[in-house]
């Protein structure tokens, strides 16, 4: 993996950390009447499911070949897979969550090869826990833009091999690591009953893999949210 973007990564990082930050400074001020504290507070649980992005750092196995000696005379990635998250948490008010959560990103993989003849292939688990401040900018009577921020920590885990001419340029062939990074995101949601509703998210995390690189992974993704206990649906803002 590589913090440069790919095909998927147009949302740049700076207006994920943007919108993320203005979503919970207005959390922080509404947190300012305390009229607002008991308003709309409960448990809530839930889970996503969408297509995680990795980009391969093509560059960096290219060098580390090079400098065996050998030239690249093929290379492909499969940086795409799907991520999932499952999750649980406490609303403080109308205005600010803070979130609990499991993900599992799949899998990024990579395959070269070389003359003289020999491959290298290697392949990356992604799974983790999450905790975060979720931000609520309430905008009509059912629909509500998110911001969060937060952190993950990761547990990677790789799978890697060489042959023929390729020296194995990682410590083992079977390897696991954790990171702890920062964790960005927006999305929406639409209320759909007084206890259900419906997120789109796009989430950033920090990850460093088993590999040593360092970079991150994207999520979007799609979900259902249940609230316990949830009174009946707000007749408007």
């Amino acid at each position: 993996m590589h913090g440069s973007p790919g095909p998927m990564k147009k949302v740049s990082m700076t207006s994920i950390k943007r919108a993320a930050l203005l979503a919970c400074m207005a959390a922080a001020g509404a947190l300012a009447s305390p009229a607002l504290l008991a308003q709309d507070a409960g448990w809530y649980a839930g889970g996503n499911v969408g297509r995680s992005a990795a980009t391969i750092d093509d560059g960096r196995i290219r060098s580390g070949l090079n400098n065996q000696g050998l030239v690249v005379s093929g290379f492909s990635a499969d940086d795409r897979d799907t991520g999932y998250k499952l999750f649980g948490g406490y609303q403080v008010n109308r205005y600010l969550g803070v979130e609990a959560g499991w993900f599992d990103l799949g899998s990024a993989g990579f395959a070269a090869s070389t003359t003289p003849t020999g491959s290298l292939s290697g392949n990356i688990r992604m799974r983790g826990l999450s905790l975060d401040a979720v931000g609520t900018l309430p905008i009509g009577e059912r629909f509500s833009l998110l911001g969060r921020i937060g952190m993950a920590h990761t547990r990677t885990r790789g799978s890697f091999g060489a042959t023929g001419a390729v020296r194995m340029p990682y410590p083992s062939t079977s390897t696991s690591d954790s990171s702890t990074g920062l964790k960005l995101g927006v999305g929406a949601a639409w209320q759909l009953t007084n206890a259900w509703s419906v997120r789109a998210e796009v989430e950033r995390l920090r990850i460093d893999d088993t590999a040593g690189n360092k970079g991150h992974v994207d999520l979007m993704s799609v979900g259902l949210v249940y609230r316990f206990g949830a009174g009946p649906m707000r007749s408007g803002n």
